[in-house]
């Protein structure tokens, strides 16, 4: 009996192509819609939550002042190497712990001139940040204690000042200082805020103050926390430190501040998942809009067949069946147009992934999801239809012409 309602359902969709494509159109656009937005914003959060990742392990950040960016610190005292050396000594759960200052300047190769961020730090700064060498080492320790000119570089400065050119053992200008190439960091990209993690040039911390910042001062304390202890603990537990070594009252607002890289990232990958929800919901709109245009196919079809149905009825069948009928030729045309929104979604999906260079993630359910609910729409929609056909009077359906 369903089969052959079926079968009766495909026949009347192939009798008016051009009609139940155009009436599948609203339901492929929603399904369609729904999962490229859904897919398209998996691919942005997983990429947002490993940009947080490269910047280093369960990375802490102690910054000067209460505020990040340019001036964020420009009324709070600096931090000092004793500062860096309290947090190694005091905060037990703290893997490594590195004190860095920067700053930015021009890096003259030659010909070629690059703007970008020099740091002065230790071997610990590229421990905490997850930093791996593509080529050459990192400091000594004799370099590190006597302040020696070299200097690690990003693959950014690399392409902009060497281009394909090996840079190892070569020199960089940095003001008055001839700083020699000793190492190439591997290639991180952009991070979550929008920087380029690789356009920065690092150098013994040492060197850096003497003949760079002409002071002691360091701007910034990065520690990574190991693995399993509770990064929010760690985090109470410096802030109490540091109140205490910058001698702040217990009235005064804090004059430096403790960001947590996993709040950072939780905050970002929330904001991504409502914008994909909300993104997803007005998409699903036209579902709805695809479902009244079904509904009102149909019901021109009822009127259409007016006289085939009181046919139908007259030599015998049931009310039931006759809206089965039309309820399953309503059901199928929402699943066919279900099954082409996947296909253009998956082709969509692609393309718009490689094109924003975000990473393309196949969420299956909410691909079953999309397709129940346009077999759904196709339910509730056909349904007032199908009703209405079975309703009909056989008498004045056969008088129908």
């Amino acid at each position: 009996m369903l089969w052959n309602t079926l079968l009766l359902a495909l026949r009347e969709i192939r009798r008016n192509v051009l009609r139940s494509v155009l009436t599948m159109l609203g339901i492929v656009i929603g399904v369609a819609a729904v999962i490229v937005m859904v897919t398209l914003g998996d691919g942005a959060t997983r990429q947002v939550t490993a940009q947080i990742e490269s910047l280093g392990t369960n990375l802490l950040m102690i910054t000067m002042g209460q505020r990040m960016g340019p001036g964020s610190g420009s009324n709070a005292p600096p931090f000092t190497l004793e500062d860096v050396a309290a947090v190694q000594r005091e905060i037990g759960a703290a893997s490594a712990v590195a004190g860095s200052a920067s700053q930015a300047m021009t890096a003259v190769v030659g010909n070629s001139n690059w703007s970008t961020t020099v740091t002065g730090s230790d071997n610990r700064f590229f421990a905490v940040r997850n930093w791996t060498l593509d080529d050459g080492r990192l400091f000594t320790e004799p370099e590190q204690r006597a302040g020696r000119a070299v200097c690690v570089i990003g693959a950014t400065v690399r392409r902009e000042l060497f281009g394909y050119q090996d840079p190892i053992g070569q020199k960089i200008r940095l003001k008055q200082i001839a700083c020699e190439v000793i190492g190439l960091l591997a290639s991180k990209g952009q991070s979550a805020m929008g920087s380029d993690q690789d356009d920065l040039v690092v150098m013994p911390l040492r060197t850096f103050q003497r003949r760079v910042a002409g002071n002691q001062d360091i701007n910034l304390i990065q520690l990574s926390v190991r693995e399993g202890d509770s990064t929010e603990q760690v985090k109470a537990d410096i802030e109490r430190m540091m109140r205490e070594r910058r001698h702040v009252h217990p009235a005064d607002q804090d004059n430096f501040s403790v960001r947590d890289m996993k709040e950072i990232a939780t905050m970002l990958t929330g904001t991504t998942r409502v914008l994909t929800a909300l993104l997803s919901a007005v998409a699903a709109v036209s579902l709805l809009v695809g479902g009244i245009g079904i509904m009102n196919i149909m019901l021109v079809s009822v009127t259409e067949r007016t006289r085939e149905i009181g046919i139908r009825l007259a030599i015998g069948a049931l009310e039931r069946e006759v809206l089965m009928q039309f309820l399953v030729e309503a059901v199928v045309l929402s699943s066919l147009g279900g099954l082409l929104g996947i296909l253009l979604a998956l082709v969509a999906s692609i393309g718009l992934a490689s094109l924003l260079q975000v990473p393309f993630v196949l969420n299956g359910p909410i691909i079953l999801i999309a397709f129940l609910f346009s077999a759904a729409v196709g339910v509730v929609f056909g349904y007032f239809p199908a009703r209405r056909a079975a309703r009909l009077d056989p008498i004045e359906a056969l008088r129908h012409e």
